[in-house]
This record gives structure tokens, C-alpha cells and sequence, in this order.
């Protein structure tokens, strides 16, 4: 009531049109340059072009650093989700001492500095004698990813309907073939919105690859190297645009995904109960 009586709807409605502006309003001019002519973002625009897009597949280093994400994001959305789904099974299925502890645990690096995350990480990888390359990027990529593949597994673990299970267990099925035949099938959608996530979430990362790289660059890092040279700045805003439309069609697809497990689990939870 406090809140309608000093944000009425139509004020309501300006602070999230303004908001919305103030977000996105940036991200809209990365494609607009990266069709201009000139090689310096500026308005009015000098004319219209493709070529900088063209380039794109003519350097070998930027074909390098994409194999190289490829790479990184895959492996560390498989084990994050692997992983994902472990803890997520853990936390929503078993009740035990420490279980909302274990949790806050597992969700801390999204509140923590991911800078200090990312020193962190550097320091142990060099205590332990690891040699920085792709392996050590992909480990920091996994402990940044599994809170998202949590929060999306969660949900699709959430409310499902254990009378399931306890029939498949019933009918002479091991545990592990209930988890594999019943449980897995039913979170399915939950499992492929946590890998696309996940994957979604290395590609874009920077500061883990940054402080964890080796001589093989990914491709924010290749972005970074690339905006000391202005000439290069053009097929920078053509790349950054091909990864923010990769990055907006994948997070759409997962939370399209992760809807239709919610509902998937509801709808057989009240059809079984």
C-alpha cells in the first residue's frame, strides 16, 4: 500500500522504461558501429558495410581463441552441471545438520569480489604446481558456473514428486536405475538449461580467464588484446555483437527450458498425488 501511495502505476512504469534504457541503451549501439564504414564509432554514420564481419573468419587468431572458448565453456558446463546436479539432488531430497550451510557455500562466489575469486584460484593453482593453460581456466569457470547450474537444478528438482521413485523402487528397480530412468528424464529440461547457462556464463567470463589463462587465449581475452590497436576496434564491435546475440538466443532457450521443467514437475506431481 506505502509503495502504490508514492510510486503510483504511471510513475511505476517510467522508472522501469528508464531503467530498461539505462541498461540496454549501450548494448544497442555495439551492433549499430559495428555496420559502419568509419573505423571510429561516432555518429552520424559514415555509411553501412558487412566487411568487418567478413574479416572475422580470416584470423587465425580469433579462429584460435573461439576453439579455445568452445573448449572451456563445453568442459566446464559438463562438470558444473554434473556437479550441479549432485548437490542440487543433496540439498533438495536429504535433510541433514549443515545442509543450508553447504548451500550458502556453494552460492558464495556469486557474491564474492570475482577478482579476489580470481587471485584466489591463481594462488592455489600455483601452490599445487599447476602450469596456467586451459585446464586451470575451465577449473575457475567450474566453481563460478556451479551456482547458476544450482539455481536452475534446484528448481527442477523442487517439487518432484518422490512417490515416483518409491513405485520404481517398488517394481524392482536399483537406485541408481531409478535416478537414471526416472528422476534424470523427468529434470531433463532442468539439466539441458543448466548446461546452456553454464556455457553461456564461460564464454562471456573475463577476470577467471584473465588471471588464469596461459598462452591460449579465449575470446574475451582475445577482445581485450585487440582494443589496444584502434584499427582493430571494428571487428571487435562485429564480435561482440556475434557473442551478445550467441549469449541472448542461449539464456533464452535455458530459461524457456527451465520454465517447462517447473511446469513438468508440478503437472506430474499433481497428477501422481
Amino acid at each position: 500500500m506505502r509503495a502504490r501511495r508514492f510510486l503510483p502505476g504511471g510513475w511505476l512504469s517510467l522508472y522501469a522504461f528508464l531503467y530498461i534504457v539505462f541498461l540496454y541503451l549501450p548494448v544497442v549501439f555495439l551492433p549499430i558501429f559495428s555496420i559502419n564504414t568509419a573505423p571510429t564509432p561516432k555518429f552520424p554514420l559514415t555509411g553501412y558495410t558487412l566487411k568487418w564481419y567478413e574479416d572475422l573468419p580470416n584470423t587465425p587468431a580469433l579462429l584460435d581463441a573461439a576453439w579455445n572458448s568452445l573448449i572451456v565453456g563445453v568442459s566446464a558446463s559438463v562438470l558444473a552441471t554434473v556437479l550441479g546436479i549432485l548437490a542440487a539432488r543433496s540439498i533438495t531430497r536429504y535433510r541433514y545438520p549443515g545442509r543450508r550451510t553447504i548451500n550458502g557455500l556453494i552460492m558464495a562466489p556469486l557474491v564474492l569480489p570475482e577478482v579476489i575469486v580470481a587471485i584466489s584460484m591463481l594462488l592455489v593453482m600455483l601452490q599445487l604446481g599447476l602450469s596456467l593453460s586451459l585446464f586451470t581456466v575451465v577449473l575457475g569457470h567450474v566453481l563460478i558456473c556451479i551456482p547458476y547450474s544450482m539455481t536452475v537444478l534446484t528448481s527442477g528438482f523442487e517439487g518432484f514428486d518422490r512417490s515416483l521413485e518409491e513405485a520404481s523402487a517398488d517394481l524392482g528397480e536399483s537406485a541408481f536405475g531409478t535416478f537414471r530412468r526416472v528422476t534424470l528424464p523427468m529434470v531433463a529440461p532442468a539439466i539441458i538449461s543448466s548446461l546452456l547457462v553454464c556455457f553461456t556464463i564461460s564464454l562471456d567470463e573475463f577476470i577467471i580467464a584473465f588471471f588464469l589463462t596461459g598462452t591460449e587465449a579465449t575470446l574475451p581475452i582475445y577482445i581485450w588484446g585487440q582494443l589496444r590497436f584502434a584499427s582493430k576496434l571494428p571487428g571487435v564491435l562485429a564480435l561482440g555483437t556475434l557473442l551478445l546475440i550467441a549469449s541472448f538466443l542461449l539464456m533464452t532457450v535455458a530459461e524457456i527450458l527451465r520454465r517447462r521443467a517447473a511446469r513438468r514437475t508440478q503437472n506430474e506431481g499433481g497428477l501422481y498425488a
